[in-house]
Parts: structure tokens; C-alpha cells; sequence
């Protein structure tokens, strides 16, 4: 039993200092209530779902970024779906540097659009990884019987 109270508390922890840096926010709270018994794998498909999203996103915006000549529509538009996504799960981090490449894509700004896709592309990369390791420590604290 001391096993699981330890996992219990690793865990708690470990969300803590997610919000307390910033990479999650309010929202993924609201999805972790949203957990019960008829739908224990809830938070898991979710965030499995914004992975799949934030791969493909980044993979577009790269493409359209890296054409001679860039549609910045386009561009805005592959931002403005990552914004959301980001922003249905709480990865606050992604979703600031979200708001300001709009901007840049607003502007046409190319500099600030590579700029942009780098930073978001580096916080999503850390966000994936902490997200990875809560819902490891999750399923260990399943396993254990919590």
C-alpha cells in the first residue's frame, strides 16, 4: 500500500509543478474532472488526440513555410487550429506562442513566422514529454490498484 501512496504522491507533485512552470493550465483540470468510471481512458485519448493534431499542424506549417512563395491564410489558418487544440488541453505554453505567430502571420512577417515555428515546435516537443511521463505515472498508479 505504501507503494501506491508514494505513486499517489509522486504524481501530485509532479501536476503541480506542470502548472507551476506553465505548461498546463486550468483547462486540464476541467478535463481530468471530466474522468469517471464510464470513462476512465478520457484524458488519455484526449491528449493522444492533440498529439496526432500537433504532428500534423507543425508538419503543415513547416511545409507551407518552407514554399518560395507563402500563403500566409493558409499558415494563419494551421495556427489558429494548433491554438485551439492547445488550448482544449491546457498546454498553455504551445498556446501563448500560438497568439504570437498569428501575429506574425498577420504582419507576413516571414522571420517571425520561422521564429515562431521553432518556439512552438520546441514547447510542444517539452509539453509531449511531460504529458508522456503523467499519464505513465498514471497508469503505474492504476496498476498498482489506485
Amino acid at each position: 500500500m505504501d507503494g501506491l501512496v508514494q505513486l499517489q504522491k509522486q504524481l501530485v507533485d509532479y501536476t503541480a509543478s506542470l502548472f507551476h512552470e506553465g505548461f498546463l493550465d486550468e483547462q486540464f483540470n476541467q478535463l481530468q474532472q471530466l474522468q469517471d468510471e464510464s470513462n476512465p481512458d478520457f484524458v488519455v485519448e484526449v491528449v493522444t488526440l492533440f498529439f496526432e493534431d500537433a504532428e500534423r499542424l507543425l508538419n503543415e506549417l513547416s511545409k507551407t513555410l518552407g514554399q518560395p512563395s507563402i500563403d500566409f491564410k493558409k499558415l494563419d489558418a494551421h495556427v489558429h487550429q494548433l491554438k485551439g487544440s492547445s488550448s482544449s488541453i491546457g498546454a498553455q505554453r504551445v498556446h501563448r506562442v500560438c497568439i504570437s505567430f498569428r501575429n506574425s502571420c498577420e504582419e507576413q512577417n516571414v522571420e517571425g513566422c520561422l521564429k515562431n515555428l521553432q518556439q512552438v515546435t520546441h514547447e510542444y516537443s517539452l509539453v509531449k514529454s511531460k504529458l508522456e511521463t503523467l499519464l505513465r505515472m498514471e497508469q503505474q498508479i492504476l496498476a498498482a490498484g489506485g
